[in-house]
């Protein structure tokens, strides 16, 4: 992805969260990391979108596709991007009014169909059915990771490909969150990305992808490929 299409990709999207926010209760988005990414802080900013940027780029790579899932969609900051590489996009979340406030600035694209999690749930989907399955900053808040991961690989295509991210949650990562601000003081992460990482480990091989960084690991971005 261009530099030039990535920050148009950002700015579009990040006008939309912002209006969405100005109409939103305070704390309202927080989960939905709307403060994340339209923080006024060019730093926490940036690396935050960085983090989607080495997603979309990965994604990128093996485009198109025939059906992709994002699981824990939030605002949906990765579906108009989606939407242009996949034939059939489908997004999840048990929380849909960020996706539909942010969808009042950004409309969905006709070939994504959105599930209320609530309602339906990733045993409904059809097995077997995906090429890939995105879980950006969504696993350390699952409470039963171990059945939401058997799920998730149950979609997958032979060979389809499970991409996640998520907080260290190591001292600085800490530290980053309260100089953040008050939108990033809770405690409502299960787990670190360490913990995920291995017990995905056990049921496919991981790619890494990015580590938002060597000097400062804050986050980390790998993919897990289903075995035939």
């Amino acid at each position: 992805m261009k530099t030039s299409d990535f920050n148009a990709y950002k700015i579009r999207y990040r006008n939309a969260i912002r209006q969405a926010l100005a109409q939103a209760a305070t704390g309202r988005f927080d989960e939905a990391a709307f403060p994340a990414y339209s923080h006024r802080n060019p730093l926490i900013n940036w690396l935050f979108w960085q983090r989607l940027r080495n997603a979309l780029e990965y994604v990128e790579r093996s485009a198109p596709y025939e059906q992709i899932l994002d699981f824990g969609c939030g605002s949906g900051v990765m579906l108009p991007y989606l939407a242009q590489v996949c034939k059939r996009v489908s997004a999840m979340d048990v929380d849909l009014l960020p996706l539909e406030s942010a969808q009042k600035y950004i409309p969905l694209a006709p070939n994504v169909k959105v599930y209320d999690a609530t309602k339906t749930t990733l045993a409904d989907l059809p097995a077997n059915s995906f090429d890939l399955v995105i879980a950006l900053d969504v696993l350390e808040h699952v409470e039963d990771l171990s059945r939401a991961l058997n799920e998730i690989f149950a979609l997958l295509k032979p060979n389809g490909r499970l991409i996640v991210s998520g907080p260290t949650e190591n001292i600085l990562y800490q530290i980053g969150r309260k100089i953040a601000g008050p939108e990033y003081s809770g405690v409502y992460h299960e787990r670190g990305i360490a913990e995920i990482k291995t017990e995905i480990a056990r049921r496919a091989h991981i790619e890494r992808i990015a580590q938002l960084y060597w000097c400062m690991p804050l986050f980390e971005i790998f993919a897990a490929q289903k075995t035939p």
